[in-house]
């Protein structure tokens, strides 16, 4: 076992279950095959990372999938909102003895394996490491001891998640990675190239 745990949030890939208001724009089928896209990058992002790896689907958990079971523990999400399922799986990552906890999420096409690397490594000498989003929330999440309170009150999914939760920390040393855009509208890819051939 690595002391360092790496939790990967995905949603079960289901028509019309993914990406819903990126499917506004784009319908339901372009927007399932956009988020199966995403998730095969961050398979590719998150097999290069040295770490224990866990899985947390948003339904069920599939036994065949993209997701070796060898390298990829499997877990299912477990809460009445994302903060809580967020704070059950940390929760889970130190109860089994890890020492680092980091998550992200499954629809960001530039994060890097050298960013969660750094991530783990900046943990060393702070208290949480976060890596904020254009939107006002966060795509990744550190932390070596349970801080529970980040996960409580907070409105998830809108532009005061990140604000609201360093709100929080003020008191912690956190260490902040760079901004980064995740998959959630139609104008977070309209100028992508790696979208474009979604969009024709």
């Amino acid at each position: 076992m690595d002391e360092n745990l790496l939790l990967i949030f995905t949603r079960n890939p289901e028509l019309g279950k993914v990406k819903t208001r990126l499917a506004k724009k784009v319908g339901d089928e372009t927007a399932l095959s956009i988020y199966t896209f995403l998730l095969h990058k961050t398979k590719e992002i998150t097999s290069k990372v040295l770490a224990d790896k866990a899985i947390y689907y948003s339904v069920d958990i599939q036994e065949k999938d993209l997701w070796d079971a060898a390298i990829f523990q499997k877990h299912q999400q477990n809460g009445s909102d994302l903060g809580i399922r967020m704070l059950h799986a940390f929760q889970n990552g130190f109860a089994a003895g890890y020492k680092k906890v980091l998550i992200i999420g499954s629809d960001l096409y530039d994060l890097t394996p050298e960013i969660i690397t750094k991530a783990f490594l900046k943990l060393t000498k702070n208290d949480l490491v976060l890596g904020p989003a254009e939107d006002g929330g966060y795509y990744l999440l550190g932390m070596k001891s349970l801080h529970s309170e980040i996960f409580k009150n907070k409105k998830w999914g809108t532009n005061t998640v990140r604000k609201d939760t360093l709100n929080d920390l003020k008191d912690k040393k956190v260490f902040l990675l760079p901004l980064l855009n995740d998959v959630d509208i139609f104008e977070d890819i309209e100028h992508h190239p790696a979208f474009q051939h979604f969009l024709k």
